[in-house]
Protein backbone atom coordinates (compact mmCIF):
# COMPACT_ATOMS: atom_id res chain seq x y z
CA UNK A 1 0.00 0.00 0.00
CA UNK A 2 1.07 3.79 -1.03
CA UNK A 3 -1.55 5.26 1.29
CA UNK A 4 -0.90 6.11 4.86
CA UNK A 5 -3.11 5.39 7.63
CA UNK A 6 -4.40 7.82 9.99
CA UNK A 7 -2.39 7.35 12.75
CA UNK A 8 1.33 8.56 11.42
CA UNK A 9 2.30 12.18 11.31
CA UNK A 10 -0.17 14.52 9.69
CA UNK A 11 1.55 16.57 6.30
CA UNK A 12 2.81 19.95 7.69
CA UNK A 13 0.85 18.87 10.58
CA UNK A 14 -2.11 19.93 9.43
CA UNK A 15 -4.34 17.28 11.49
CA UNK A 16 -8.12 19.51 10.67
CA UNK A 17 -7.47 21.35 7.64
CA UNK A 18 -9.79 24.55 6.96
CA UNK A 19 -12.53 22.21 4.95
CA UNK A 20 -12.41 19.36 7.92
CA UNK A 21 -9.80 17.18 6.54
CA UNK A 22 -6.49 15.65 7.46
CA UNK A 23 -3.40 15.98 5.40
CA UNK A 24 -1.82 12.83 4.17
CA UNK A 25 1.51 12.12 2.64
CA UNK A 26 0.06 9.80 -0.48
CA UNK A 27 3.45 7.78 -0.86
CA UNK A 28 3.84 5.62 2.40
CA UNK A 29 7.88 4.28 2.85
CA UNK A 30 7.05 1.27 0.33
CA UNK A 31 5.31 4.03 -1.88
CA UNK A 32 8.23 6.05 -1.71
CA UNK A 33 10.86 3.45 -2.62
CA UNK A 34 8.74 2.25 -5.45
CA UNK A 35 8.91 6.36 -6.95
CA UNK A 36 12.44 5.64 -6.66
CA UNK A 37 12.58 2.32 -8.06
CA UNK A 38 10.12 3.82 -11.01
CA UNK A 39 12.44 6.63 -11.55
CA UNK A 40 15.87 4.64 -11.51
CA UNK A 41 14.50 2.05 -13.74
CA UNK A 42 12.84 4.11 -16.57
CA UNK A 43 15.14 7.63 -16.41
CA UNK A 44 11.87 9.56 -15.70
CA UNK A 45 11.89 12.61 -13.49
CA UNK A 46 11.33 12.57 -10.07
CA UNK A 47 8.14 14.05 -9.98
CA UNK A 48 6.14 11.70 -12.62
CA UNK A 49 7.56 8.74 -10.88
CA UNK A 50 6.09 9.97 -7.61
CA UNK A 51 2.86 10.72 -9.17
CA UNK A 52 2.88 6.74 -11.04
CA UNK A 53 3.81 5.53 -7.95
CA UNK A 54 0.46 7.17 -6.27
CA UNK A 55 -1.74 5.49 -8.82
CA UNK A 56 -0.26 2.38 -8.46
CA UNK A 57 1.39 2.07 -11.45
CA UNK A 58 3.79 -0.78 -12.00
CA UNK A 59 7.33 -0.42 -12.33
CA UNK A 60 7.15 -2.29 -15.63
CA UNK A 61 4.47 -0.81 -16.74
CA UNK A 62 5.32 2.96 -15.99
CA UNK A 63 6.80 3.76 -19.71
CA UNK A 64 3.59 2.59 -21.74
CA UNK A 65 1.23 4.09 -19.17
CA UNK A 66 2.39 7.79 -20.18
CA UNK A 67 1.92 6.76 -23.83
CA UNK A 68 -1.65 4.52 -23.56
CA UNK A 69 -3.01 4.03 -27.02
CA UNK A 70 -5.72 2.56 -28.50
CA UNK A 71 -3.75 -0.24 -30.56
CA UNK A 72 -2.36 -1.69 -27.52
CA UNK A 73 -5.04 -0.85 -25.02
CA UNK A 74 -8.40 -1.77 -27.09
CA UNK A 75 -9.43 -5.26 -27.36
CA UNK A 76 -10.86 -7.62 -30.00
CA UNK A 77 -14.21 -5.96 -30.86
CA UNK A 78 -15.77 -9.21 -30.70
CA UNK A 79 -14.99 -9.94 -27.30
CA UNK A 80 -17.92 -7.80 -26.09
CA UNK A 81 -21.07 -9.96 -25.75
CA UNK A 82 -23.40 -9.32 -28.65
CA UNK A 83 -21.00 -7.47 -30.41
CA UNK A 84 -20.64 -9.59 -33.61
CA UNK A 85 -24.35 -9.36 -33.31
CA UNK A 86 -24.89 -5.59 -33.51
CA UNK A 87 -22.40 -5.60 -36.13
CA UNK A 88 -24.12 -7.87 -38.44
CA UNK A 89 -27.60 -5.44 -37.98
CA UNK A 90 -26.26 -2.25 -38.52
CA UNK A 91 -23.78 -3.47 -41.62
CA UNK A 92 -27.53 -5.36 -43.04
CA UNK A 93 -29.27 -1.67 -42.75
CA UNK A 94 -26.21 0.19 -44.62
CA UNK A 95 -26.54 -2.75 -47.13
CA UNK A 96 -30.27 -2.49 -47.47
CA UNK A 97 -30.54 1.22 -47.39
CA UNK A 98 -32.73 1.48 -43.94
CA UNK A 99 -33.81 4.23 -42.25
CA UNK A 100 -32.26 4.16 -39.13
CA UNK A 101 -33.17 6.12 -35.67
CA UNK A 102 -31.14 6.61 -32.60
CA UNK A 103 -32.25 6.67 -28.98
CA UNK A 104 -30.30 8.44 -26.79
CA UNK A 105 -30.36 9.40 -23.46
CA UNK A 106 -29.81 13.23 -22.59
CA UNK A 107 -26.90 13.63 -20.84
CA UNK A 108 -23.31 14.33 -22.44
CA UNK A 109 -22.50 10.58 -23.32
CA UNK A 110 -26.04 10.12 -24.86
CA UNK A 111 -25.06 13.67 -26.78
CA UNK A 112 -21.73 12.16 -27.98
CA UNK A 113 -22.88 8.40 -28.42
CA UNK A 114 -25.65 9.73 -30.34
CA UNK A 115 -23.55 12.07 -32.52
CA UNK A 116 -20.76 9.34 -32.92
CA UNK A 117 -23.44 6.86 -34.30
CA UNK A 118 -25.28 9.05 -36.92
CA UNK A 119 -22.05 10.17 -38.34
CA UNK A 120 -21.21 6.98 -38.98
CA UNK A 121 -24.11 6.08 -40.49
CA UNK A 122 -24.30 9.66 -42.58
CA UNK A 123 -21.12 8.42 -44.10
CA UNK A 124 -22.89 5.78 -45.48
CA UNK A 125 -25.71 7.03 -46.96
CA UNK A 126 -28.32 6.43 -44.82
CA UNK A 127 -31.14 8.23 -43.31
CA UNK A 128 -31.14 8.49 -39.40
CA UNK A 129 -32.40 10.53 -36.99
CA UNK A 130 -31.81 11.20 -33.35
CA UNK A 131 -34.56 10.82 -30.64
CA UNK A 132 -33.58 12.29 -27.14
CA UNK A 133 -36.74 11.79 -24.76
CA UNK A 134 -37.77 14.91 -22.91
CA UNK A 135 -36.11 14.39 -19.15
CA UNK A 136 -39.42 15.72 -18.05
CA UNK A 137 -42.45 14.28 -20.00
CA UNK A 138 -40.70 10.92 -20.91
CA UNK A 139 -38.18 9.69 -18.57
CA UNK A 140 -35.13 8.06 -19.16
CA UNK A 141 -34.88 5.48 -21.78
CA UNK A 142 -37.45 4.59 -24.56
CA UNK A 143 -40.83 4.47 -24.17
CA UNK A 144 -43.34 2.72 -25.92
CA UNK A 145 -44.57 5.90 -27.22
CA UNK A 146 -41.28 6.85 -28.81
CA UNK A 147 -41.33 3.67 -30.47
CA UNK A 148 -43.94 3.81 -32.29
CA UNK A 149 -43.42 7.08 -33.37
CA UNK A 150 -39.80 6.27 -34.96
CA UNK A 151 -42.15 2.93 -36.46
CA UNK A 152 -44.27 5.31 -38.12
CA UNK A 153 -41.57 7.41 -39.76
CA UNK A 154 -40.33 4.71 -41.14
CA UNK A 155 -37.23 2.90 -39.36
CA UNK A 156 -36.90 -0.18 -39.67
CA UNK A 157 -33.75 -0.25 -37.25
CA UNK A 158 -33.66 0.98 -33.36
CA UNK A 159 -30.04 1.93 -32.18
CA UNK A 160 -30.29 2.72 -28.19
CA UNK A 161 -27.49 4.47 -26.90
CA UNK A 162 -26.71 4.73 -22.93
CA UNK A 163 -30.08 3.04 -22.09
CA UNK A 164 -32.15 0.56 -23.35
CA UNK A 165 -30.57 -2.39 -20.90
CA UNK A 166 -33.68 -2.51 -18.72
CA UNK A 167 -36.24 -1.15 -21.45
CA UNK A 168 -38.39 -4.96 -21.54
CA UNK A 169 -41.42 -3.10 -22.51
CA UNK A 170 -40.73 0.04 -25.11
CA UNK A 171 -38.41 -3.08 -26.83
CA UNK A 172 -41.18 -5.24 -26.61
CA UNK A 173 -43.25 -2.98 -28.41
CA UNK A 174 -40.71 -2.87 -30.78
CA UNK A 175 -40.64 -6.60 -31.54
CA UNK A 176 -44.72 -6.65 -31.83
CA UNK A 177 -44.06 -4.13 -34.70
CA UNK A 178 -41.68 -6.17 -36.40
CA UNK A 179 -38.68 -3.24 -35.60
CA UNK A 180 -35.15 -4.71 -34.69
CA UNK A 181 -33.86 -2.70 -31.83
CA UNK A 182 -30.18 -2.76 -31.34
CA UNK A 183 -28.85 -1.89 -27.79
CA UNK A 184 -25.34 -0.47 -26.88
CA UNK A 185 -25.50 0.47 -23.03
CA UNK A 186 -22.77 0.78 -20.22
CA UNK A 187 -25.52 1.06 -17.58
CA UNK A 188 -25.73 -1.94 -14.97
CA UNK A 189 -28.23 -4.38 -15.71
CA UNK A 190 -29.98 -7.41 -14.22
CA UNK A 191 -30.24 -10.85 -15.45
CA UNK A 192 -33.50 -10.91 -17.26
CA UNK A 193 -32.56 -8.79 -20.44
CA UNK A 194 -35.03 -7.59 -22.86
CA UNK A 195 -35.88 -8.76 -25.94
CA UNK A 196 -33.23 -6.98 -28.61
CA UNK A 197 -31.60 -8.28 -31.79
CA UNK A 198 -28.25 -7.48 -29.98
CA UNK A 199 -28.08 -5.91 -26.48
CA UNK A 200 -23.98 -4.91 -26.54
CA UNK A 201 -23.44 -3.93 -22.28
CA UNK A 202 -19.88 -4.68 -21.13
CA UNK A 203 -21.93 -4.65 -17.34
CA UNK A 204 -24.17 -7.58 -18.16
CA UNK A 205 -23.62 -10.28 -16.87
CA UNK A 206 -22.25 -12.72 -19.17
CA UNK A 207 -20.14 -10.46 -20.77
CA UNK A 208 -16.56 -11.26 -20.14
CA UNK A 209 -14.20 -8.41 -21.27
CA UNK A 210 -13.59 -6.41 -19.15
CA UNK A 211 -14.45 -3.45 -20.39
CA UNK A 212 -17.00 -2.65 -17.95
CA UNK A 213 -15.80 0.94 -16.84
CA UNK A 214 -16.19 2.07 -20.20
CA UNK A 215 -18.68 5.15 -20.95
CA UNK A 216 -21.61 4.64 -23.39
CA UNK A 217 -19.58 6.59 -26.10
CA UNK A 218 -16.99 4.31 -25.52
CA UNK A 219 -18.59 1.16 -26.15
CA UNK A 220 -20.33 2.57 -29.59
CA UNK A 221 -16.87 3.16 -30.51
CA UNK A 222 -16.19 -0.90 -30.22
CA UNK A 223 -19.39 -1.77 -31.42
CA UNK A 224 -18.12 0.58 -34.54
CA UNK A 225 -14.99 -1.02 -34.78
CA UNK A 226 -16.46 -4.66 -34.92
CA UNK A 227 -18.85 -2.83 -37.76
CA UNK A 228 -16.01 -1.39 -40.54
CA UNK A 229 -14.18 -4.36 -39.61
CA UNK A 230 -17.08 -6.50 -40.88
CA UNK A 231 -18.29 -4.04 -44.01
CA UNK A 232 -13.98 -4.37 -45.54
CA UNK A 233 -14.51 -8.52 -45.04
CA UNK A 234 -17.70 -7.39 -47.27
CA UNK A 235 -15.95 -5.20 -49.69
CA UNK A 236 -17.83 -2.34 -49.14
CA UNK A 237 -15.20 0.29 -50.02
CA UNK A 238 -16.90 2.99 -47.90
CA UNK A 239 -15.51 1.33 -44.55
CA UNK A 240 -12.11 2.21 -45.47
CA UNK A 241 -12.54 6.40 -45.75
CA UNK A 242 -14.61 6.62 -42.38
CA UNK A 243 -12.09 8.03 -40.07
CA UNK A 244 -13.38 6.50 -37.03
CA UNK A 245 -10.36 7.58 -34.84
CA UNK A 246 -10.94 11.00 -36.25
CA UNK A 247 -14.26 11.02 -33.83
CA UNK A 248 -12.38 10.35 -30.79
CA UNK A 249 -13.51 13.50 -29.15
CA UNK A 250 -16.97 12.61 -29.35
CA UNK A 251 -16.11 9.45 -27.31
CA UNK A 252 -12.91 11.85 -24.77
CA UNK A 253 -15.78 14.01 -24.20
CA UNK A 254 -18.33 11.56 -23.11
CA UNK A 255 -15.39 9.56 -20.87
CA UNK A 256 -14.56 12.98 -18.47
CA UNK A 257 -18.20 14.18 -18.41
CA UNK A 258 -19.49 10.56 -17.06
CA UNK A 259 -16.84 10.42 -14.89
CA UNK A 260 -15.87 6.79 -15.59
CA UNK A 261 -12.60 5.80 -14.17
CA UNK A 262 -9.62 6.85 -16.82
CA UNK A 263 -7.96 3.75 -16.57
CA UNK A 264 -6.63 1.51 -19.61
CA UNK A 265 -8.60 1.59 -22.97
CA UNK A 266 -10.45 5.04 -20.96
CA UNK A 267 -7.06 6.89 -20.74
CA UNK A 268 -6.09 6.40 -24.39
CA UNK A 269 -9.97 7.37 -25.60
CA UNK A 270 -8.86 11.00 -23.59
CA UNK A 271 -5.42 11.31 -24.14
CA UNK A 272 -6.07 10.53 -28.64
CA UNK A 273 -9.53 12.35 -28.11
CA UNK A 274 -7.68 15.39 -26.62
CA UNK A 275 -5.87 15.53 -29.87
CA UNK A 276 -8.64 14.97 -32.24
CA UNK A 277 -10.52 17.80 -30.08
CA UNK A 278 -7.57 20.30 -30.52
CA UNK A 279 -7.68 19.75 -34.26
CA UNK A 280 -11.10 21.21 -34.14
CA UNK A 281 -12.36 19.00 -37.06
CA UNK A 282 -16.05 18.76 -34.72
CA UNK A 283 -18.10 22.07 -35.95
CA UNK A 284 -20.53 21.82 -33.26
CA UNK A 285 -17.32 21.29 -30.82
CA UNK A 286 -15.27 23.89 -31.68
CA UNK A 287 -18.85 26.14 -31.32
CA UNK A 288 -19.31 25.77 -28.31
CA UNK A 289 -15.59 25.41 -26.48
CA UNK A 290 -15.26 28.99 -28.57
CA UNK A 291 -18.52 30.11 -26.87
CA UNK A 292 -17.57 28.44 -23.23
CA UNK A 293 -14.04 30.72 -23.42
CA UNK A 294 -12.21 27.75 -23.72
CA UNK A 295 -8.45 29.12 -23.94
CA UNK A 296 -5.47 27.06 -25.30
CA UNK A 297 -5.46 23.47 -25.72
CA UNK A 298 -8.81 21.31 -24.66
CA UNK A 299 -8.14 20.13 -21.61
CA UNK A 300 -9.61 17.04 -19.59
CA UNK A 301 -11.19 20.58 -17.13
CA UNK A 302 -12.09 22.15 -20.17
CA UNK A 303 -14.81 19.32 -21.43
CA UNK A 304 -15.87 18.09 -18.15
CA UNK A 305 -16.39 21.66 -16.44
CA UNK A 306 -17.06 24.10 -19.50
CA UNK A 307 -18.18 22.31 -22.23
CA UNK A 308 -19.51 19.09 -20.85
CA UNK A 309 -22.36 21.60 -18.59
CA UNK A 310 -23.19 23.60 -21.77
CA UNK A 311 -24.54 20.09 -23.84
CA UNK A 312 -25.86 18.85 -20.81
CA UNK A 313 -28.50 22.32 -20.19
CA UNK A 314 -30.58 21.37 -23.38
CA UNK A 315 -31.24 17.95 -22.11
CA UNK A 316 -31.77 19.55 -18.06
CA UNK A 317 -34.25 22.50 -18.66
CA UNK A 318 -34.40 22.81 -22.56
CA UNK A 319 -34.56 21.25 -25.61
CA UNK A 320 -33.28 17.71 -24.77
CA UNK A 321 -31.79 17.16 -28.34
CA UNK A 322 -29.37 20.17 -28.84
CA UNK A 323 -26.32 18.69 -27.72
CA UNK A 324 -26.94 15.86 -30.01
CA UNK A 325 -27.43 18.57 -32.78
CA UNK A 326 -24.89 20.42 -32.25
CA UNK A 327 -22.29 17.65 -32.19
CA UNK A 328 -23.21 16.45 -35.34
CA UNK A 329 -23.97 19.70 -37.69
CA UNK A 330 -21.04 20.71 -40.11
CA UNK A 331 -22.76 24.12 -40.60
CA UNK A 332 -20.37 26.91 -38.75
CA UNK A 333 -23.20 29.19 -38.45
CA UNK A 334 -25.69 26.90 -37.05
CA UNK A 335 -23.68 26.01 -34.59
CA UNK A 336 -22.93 28.90 -33.50
CA UNK A 337 -26.74 29.49 -32.95
CA UNK A 338 -27.06 26.12 -31.04
CA UNK A 339 -24.16 27.17 -28.98
CA UNK A 340 -25.54 30.42 -28.07
CA UNK A 341 -28.55 28.66 -27.35
CA UNK A 342 -27.13 26.38 -24.34
CA UNK A 343 -25.13 28.95 -23.57
CA UNK A 344 -28.02 30.81 -22.24
CA UNK A 345 -30.12 27.76 -21.29
CA UNK A 346 -26.82 27.05 -19.20
CA UNK A 347 -26.83 30.54 -17.42
CA UNK A 348 -30.73 29.88 -16.31
CA UNK A 349 -29.88 26.33 -14.98
CA UNK A 350 -27.31 28.06 -12.98
CA UNK A 351 -29.74 30.37 -11.63
CA UNK A 352 -32.41 27.72 -11.22
CA UNK A 353 -29.59 25.60 -9.48
CA UNK A 354 -28.36 27.87 -7.06
CA UNK A 355 -32.26 28.94 -5.39
CA UNK A 356 -32.61 24.61 -5.03
CA UNK A 357 -28.89 24.40 -3.86
CA UNK A 358 -29.74 26.66 -1.39
CA UNK A 359 -33.01 24.87 -0.06
CA UNK A 360 -31.16 21.53 -0.61
CA UNK A 361 -28.16 22.14 1.41
CA UNK A 362 -30.55 23.80 3.98
CA UNK A 363 -32.73 20.33 4.29
CA UNK A 364 -29.50 18.67 4.28
CA UNK A 365 -27.59 20.36 7.21
CA UNK A 366 -30.78 19.55 9.58
CA UNK A 367 -30.03 15.87 8.31
CA UNK A 368 -26.66 16.35 9.12
CA UNK A 369 -26.89 18.22 12.44
CA UNK A 370 -28.08 14.72 14.84
CA UNK A 371 -24.77 12.76 15.30
CA UNK A 372 -23.04 11.64 12.51
CA UNK A 373 -26.25 11.93 10.12
CA UNK A 374 -27.45 9.53 7.22
CA UNK A 375 -25.20 7.41 5.81
CA UNK A 376 -26.77 8.83 2.50
CA UNK A 377 -28.39 11.83 2.58
CA UNK A 378 -32.03 12.46 0.55
CA UNK A 379 -33.23 15.82 0.01
CA UNK A 380 -36.50 16.34 -1.45
CA UNK A 381 -39.14 19.20 -2.48
CA UNK A 382 -42.39 19.71 -4.12
CA UNK A 383 -41.93 22.02 -7.26
CA UNK A 384 -37.60 21.36 -7.69
CA UNK A 385 -36.97 21.25 -11.96
CA UNK A 386 -35.96 17.17 -12.07
CA UNK A 387 -33.32 18.90 -14.63
CA UNK A 388 -31.50 19.61 -12.23
CA UNK A 389 -31.54 17.26 -9.31
CA UNK A 390 -28.05 15.47 -10.25
CA UNK A 391 -26.45 18.13 -9.80
CA UNK A 392 -28.15 18.62 -6.64
CA UNK A 393 -26.75 15.89 -5.57
CA UNK A 394 -23.38 16.25 -6.83
CA UNK A 395 -23.02 19.30 -4.79
CA UNK A 396 -24.39 18.07 -1.75
CA UNK A 397 -22.18 14.79 -2.19
CA UNK A 398 -19.30 17.15 -2.41
CA UNK A 399 -20.05 18.78 0.84
CA UNK A 400 -20.71 16.12 2.73
CA UNK A 401 -18.45 13.67 1.46
CA UNK A 402 -21.40 10.62 1.33
CA UNK A 403 -24.09 9.52 -1.36
CA UNK A 404 -26.41 11.69 -1.89
CA UNK A 405 -29.89 11.94 -3.32
CA UNK A 406 -32.02 14.80 -4.56
CA UNK A 407 -35.57 14.73 -5.60
CA UNK A 408 -38.42 16.49 -7.45
CA UNK A 409 -41.83 15.49 -6.12
CA UNK A 410 -44.71 16.78 -9.01
CA UNK A 411 -48.47 17.25 -7.70
CA UNK A 412 -49.27 13.65 -7.94
CA UNK A 413 -46.62 12.74 -5.35
CA UNK A 414 -44.14 11.35 -7.99
CA UNK A 415 -40.94 11.91 -7.37
CA UNK A 416 -37.78 11.87 -10.35
CA UNK A 417 -34.29 12.00 -8.46
CA UNK A 418 -31.02 11.13 -9.08
CA UNK A 419 -27.86 10.26 -7.04
CA UNK A 420 -24.01 10.69 -6.70
CA UNK A 421 -22.05 8.66 -4.64
CA UNK A 422 -18.56 8.18 -3.34
CA UNK A 423 -15.83 5.83 -4.23
CA UNK A 424 -16.42 2.71 -2.52
CA UNK A 425 -20.15 3.05 -2.80
CA UNK A 426 -21.68 1.84 -5.34
CA UNK A 427 -25.51 3.58 -5.67
CA UNK A 428 -26.13 1.85 -9.00
CA UNK A 429 -26.49 -1.73 -7.42
CA UNK A 430 -28.50 0.10 -4.47
CA UNK A 431 -30.70 1.47 -6.37
CA UNK A 432 -31.55 -1.38 -8.66
CA UNK A 433 -31.78 -3.43 -5.06
CA UNK A 434 -34.47 -0.99 -3.81
CA UNK A 435 -36.38 -1.92 -7.20
CA UNK A 436 -36.09 -5.41 -6.45
CA UNK A 437 -37.97 -4.85 -3.20
CA UNK A 438 -40.38 -2.82 -4.62
CA UNK A 439 -39.43 0.34 -2.60
CA UNK A 440 -39.05 2.25 -6.22
CA UNK A 441 -41.41 2.78 -9.27
CA UNK A 442 -37.81 2.52 -11.61
CA UNK A 443 -34.40 3.06 -11.23
CA UNK A 444 -30.70 2.03 -12.45
CA UNK A 445 -27.17 3.24 -13.34
CA UNK A 446 -23.86 2.97 -12.30
CA UNK A 447 -21.46 2.70 -9.44
CA UNK A 448 -21.21 6.93 -9.63
CA UNK A 449 -24.27 8.18 -10.56
CA UNK A 450 -28.13 6.48 -10.66
CA UNK A 451 -31.28 7.85 -11.26
CA UNK A 452 -35.17 6.62 -9.55
CA UNK A 453 -38.52 7.08 -9.48
CA UNK A 454 -40.33 6.89 -6.20
CA UNK A 455 -43.72 7.34 -4.96
CA UNK A 456 -43.70 10.33 -1.84
CA UNK A 457 -45.98 7.58 0.67
CA UNK A 458 -42.23 5.30 0.17
CA UNK A 459 -39.85 7.81 0.87
CA UNK A 460 -39.81 7.19 4.47
CA UNK A 461 -39.39 3.27 3.44
CA UNK A 462 -36.31 4.58 0.95
CA UNK A 463 -34.76 6.51 3.30
CA UNK A 464 -34.80 3.60 6.22
CA UNK A 465 -33.37 1.11 3.30
CA UNK A 466 -30.56 3.20 2.46
CA UNK A 467 -29.54 3.50 5.90
CA UNK A 468 -29.45 -0.48 6.35
CA UNK A 469 -27.92 -1.06 2.95
CA UNK A 470 -24.99 1.32 3.02
CA UNK A 471 -24.24 2.42 6.69
CA UNK A 472 -21.67 0.54 7.32
CA UNK A 473 -19.88 0.85 3.91
CA UNK A 474 -20.13 5.20 4.36
CA UNK A 475 -18.65 4.56 8.44
CA UNK A 476 -15.96 3.01 6.92
CA UNK A 477 -15.07 5.72 4.50
CA UNK A 478 -16.36 8.58 5.93
CA UNK A 479 -14.68 8.56 9.95
CA UNK A 480 -11.52 10.22 8.55
CA UNK A 481 -11.76 12.56 5.53
CA UNK A 482 -8.51 12.44 4.56
CA UNK A 483 -6.16 14.67 1.72
CA UNK A 484 -3.77 12.91 0.26
CA UNK A 485 -0.89 15.06 -0.42
CA UNK A 486 1.63 14.60 -3.40
CA UNK A 487 4.54 16.48 -2.52
CA UNK A 488 5.26 20.13 -0.99
CA UNK A 489 6.51 22.88 -3.37
CA UNK A 490 6.77 26.74 -2.96
CA UNK A 491 5.26 29.40 -5.30
CA UNK A 492 9.00 30.09 -7.05
CA UNK A 493 8.61 26.37 -7.78
CA UNK A 494 5.32 26.16 -9.58
CA UNK A 495 6.88 26.22 -12.95
CA UNK A 496 5.36 25.72 -15.98
CA UNK A 497 7.92 23.12 -16.97
CA UNK A 498 6.88 21.61 -13.50
CA UNK A 499 2.97 21.50 -14.73
CA UNK A 500 4.35 19.74 -18.15
CA UNK A 501 6.25 17.30 -16.18
CA UNK A 502 2.77 16.79 -13.90
CA UNK A 503 0.85 16.54 -17.29
CA UNK A 504 2.98 13.55 -18.87
CA UNK A 505 1.21 11.69 -16.52
CA UNK A 506 -2.00 12.74 -16.91
CA UNK A 507 -4.72 12.76 -17.97
CA UNK A 508 -6.15 13.16 -14.50
CA UNK A 509 -9.76 12.67 -13.32
CA UNK A 510 -11.95 9.65 -12.20
CA UNK A 511 -9.99 6.82 -10.48
CA UNK A 512 -6.62 8.59 -11.65
CA UNK A 513 -6.76 11.88 -9.36
CA UNK A 514 -5.06 14.81 -10.40
CA UNK A 515 -1.62 15.30 -8.07
CA UNK A 516 -2.20 17.61 -4.68
CA UNK A 517 0.62 19.97 -3.72
CA UNK A 518 1.12 21.43 -0.49
CA UNK A 519 2.51 25.03 -0.47
CA UNK A 520 3.80 25.52 2.72
CA UNK A 521 3.49 29.06 4.84
CA UNK A 522 2.28 31.40 2.28
CA UNK A 523 1.34 34.72 2.97
CA UNK A 524 -2.48 35.49 1.34
CA UNK A 525 -1.87 39.00 -1.14
CA UNK A 526 -5.18 39.27 -2.20
CA UNK A 527 -8.23 37.09 -2.17
CA UNK A 528 -11.39 38.07 -3.75
CA UNK A 529 -15.09 36.87 -5.12
CA UNK A 530 -15.12 36.26 -8.79
CA UNK A 531 -17.81 34.51 -11.51
CA UNK A 532 -20.19 32.32 -9.86
CA UNK A 533 -18.64 31.80 -5.62
CA UNK A 534 -15.24 31.10 -6.98
CA UNK A 535 -12.52 33.37 -5.00
CA UNK A 536 -9.47 34.81 -6.55
CA UNK A 537 -6.14 34.47 -4.68
CA UNK A 538 -2.31 35.54 -4.71
CA UNK A 539 0.03 34.02 -2.72
CA UNK A 540 3.85 34.75 -1.30
CA UNK A 541 5.93 32.53 -1.00
CA UNK A 542 9.06 32.71 1.84
CA UNK A 543 11.59 32.78 -1.06
CA UNK A 544 9.50 36.05 -2.34
CA UNK A 545 7.89 33.84 -5.41
CA UNK A 546 4.19 35.10 -6.13
CA UNK A 547 1.52 32.87 -7.64
CA UNK A 548 -2.12 33.03 -8.23
CA UNK A 549 -4.68 30.61 -7.75
CA UNK A 550 -8.65 30.28 -7.93
CA UNK A 551 -10.54 28.22 -5.36
CA UNK A 552 -14.01 27.08 -7.06
CA UNK A 553 -17.27 27.19 -5.65
CA UNK A 554 -15.90 28.35 -2.73
CA UNK A 555 -16.97 31.58 -1.60
CA UNK A 556 -19.69 30.54 0.45
CA UNK A 557 -17.59 27.67 2.71
CA UNK A 558 -16.00 28.00 5.96
CA UNK A 559 -12.28 27.77 4.19
CA UNK A 560 -13.88 30.55 1.64
CA UNK A 561 -14.63 32.84 4.49
CA UNK A 562 -11.11 32.18 5.95
CA UNK A 563 -8.97 32.94 2.71
CA UNK A 564 -11.73 35.94 1.97
CA UNK A 565 -10.61 37.59 5.61
CA UNK A 566 -6.97 36.62 5.65
CA UNK A 567 -5.21 38.71 3.70
CA UNK A 568 -1.82 39.36 5.52
CA UNK A 569 -1.92 36.07 6.88
CA UNK A 570 -0.28 32.77 6.74
CA UNK A 571 -1.16 29.45 5.39
CA UNK A 572 -0.93 25.99 4.80
CA UNK A 573 -2.28 25.75 0.94
CA UNK A 574 -2.97 22.68 -1.06
CA UNK A 575 -4.51 22.58 -4.12
CA UNK A 576 -3.44 21.25 -7.90
CA UNK A 577 -1.47 23.15 -10.70
CA UNK A 578 -2.31 24.21 -14.20
CA UNK A 579 -1.94 26.62 -16.96
CA UNK A 580 -4.22 29.47 -16.96
CA UNK A 581 -4.04 30.77 -20.59
CA UNK A 582 -4.69 35.02 -20.59
CA UNK A 583 -4.80 36.98 -23.21
CA UNK A 584 -2.52 34.55 -24.80
CA UNK A 585 0.29 34.05 -22.12
CA UNK A 586 0.37 31.31 -20.59
CA UNK A 587 1.08 30.72 -17.14
CA UNK A 588 0.96 28.88 -13.85
CA UNK A 589 -1.72 28.92 -11.53
CA UNK A 590 -2.63 26.64 -8.71
CA UNK A 591 -6.46 25.53 -8.03
CA UNK A 592 -6.96 25.66 -4.18
CA UNK A 593 -8.87 22.89 -2.69
CA UNK A 594 -7.87 23.19 0.82
CA UNK A 595 -6.13 25.35 3.30
CA UNK A 596 -4.74 25.55 6.92
CA UNK A 597 -3.60 28.41 8.59
CA UNK A 598 0.14 28.03 9.41
CA UNK A 599 0.78 27.92 13.40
Amino acid sequence: MTVNSASERAFLGVEQSLSGQRWVARLDATGENKAISIAQTTGLPDVISRVLAGREVGIGDAKAFLDPTIKTLMPDPSKLTDCDRAAERIALAISRGERVAVFGDYDVDGAASSALMQRFLRHFGLASEIYIPDRIFEGYGPNPTAIGELVERGAKLIITVDCGSTSHESLAEAARRGIDVVVIDHHQVASELPVAQALVNPNREDDLSGLGHLCACGVVFMVLAGTLRLLRRKGDTRAHTFDLLANLDLVALATVCDVVPLKGLNRAFVVKGLLAARGMGNTGLTAISQRAGVNGPVTPYHLGFLIGPRINAGGRIGDAALGSRLLTIEDKDEAAAIADQLEDLNRERQAIEAAMLAEADAEAAMEMASGDGPAVIVTERKGWHPGVVGLLASRLKERYRRPAFAIAFDGNGKGTGSGRSIPGVDIGRLVRKAVESGLLVKGGGHAMAAGLTVQQGRLGDLRAFFEDNAAEAVAGLTTTHQLKIDGAISASGATLDLVDLIERAGPYGAGHPQPVFAMPGHVLKDARVVGQNHIKLSFSGPDGGRLNGIAFRAADTEMGASLLGGRGLTFHIAGSLSADYWQGVRRVQIRVIDAAVAR
